[in-house]
């Protein structure tokens, strides 16, 4: 990349940095420089564009629909003002705002289909961040963060069918294995992430076996 771009991700990096620094709910500044450098990884085994792999992966969460009522659009909104303040062209605004757009899950019953080798590599980067052994945690400090429970045996799994549905989900944390972090191993794009899904599947796998093991009064 030129220097220029180099300054713009640099300048996005501390802006994101300091928007996020201290949040709680596991959507912190740690989680986007864990999904930077994922992606960064992945854009160079794929020849993904990097300046646009850098800046969706840097600004995808900064306008999350669970932070702006549900609103979809504000991470897109947000990351337009932000680039356009950087002077980033156009053409890479229209693009890396599009990879913001489709990089979430949106439910286990609906398409998670992305229109861009730079949308795949984000996506994979985030989504292996929301399983294994930082997927465990990061599950437990946002249920945490909404006053949900660890595990209720009564409430069932439910494998949400619409985003809006999704969006609306308040059942037990637990229950988020099911509904979309068991799911996400048979959903990554790049090879190399599917390498890396497998294994931290496998983890998350032994850990709510073990959970349910110890909740039953395991002796």
């Amino acid at each position: 990349m030129s220097t220029y771009s180099t300054s713009i991700i640099d300048n996005t990096a501390r802006h994101v940095q300091n928007l996020l620094t201290g949040e709680g709910s596991g959507h912190d500044w740690w989680h986007i420089r864990r999904v930077w450098r994922t992606a960064k990884a992945l854009a160079e085994e794929e020849q993904a564009d990097m300046f646009v792999v850098e800046l969706a992966a840097l600004l995808h969460d900064i306008g999350d629909h669970k932070f702006h009522n549900g609103d979809e659009t504000m991470g897109a909104k947000l990351s337009r003002a932000w680039m356009e303040q950087q002077q980033v062209p156009e053409s890479k605004i229209v693009r890396v705002c599009q990879v913001i757009d489709e990089v979430s899950f949106k439910g286990a019953g609906t398409s998670s289909a992305v229109s861009s080798l730079e949308a795949q590599v984000v996506q994979d980067a985030d989504r292996l961040d929301a399983i294994g052994a930082i997927g465990i945690a990061r599950a437990f400090a946002y249920g945490g963060h909404k006053g949900r429970e660890m595990h209720n045996p009564a409430v069932a799994p439910v494998l949400h069918t619409s985003f809006e549905e999704y969006k609306k989900n308040s059942g037990p944390t637990l229950n988020h294995f099911y509904e979309k972090l068991f799911l996400l191993k048979d959903r990554m794009h790049t090879a190399s992430a599917r390498r890396l899904a497998a294994k931290r599947h496998d983890f998350m796998d032994e850990f709510v076996t073990r959970f349910l093991a110890e909740w039953d009064g395991e002796r």
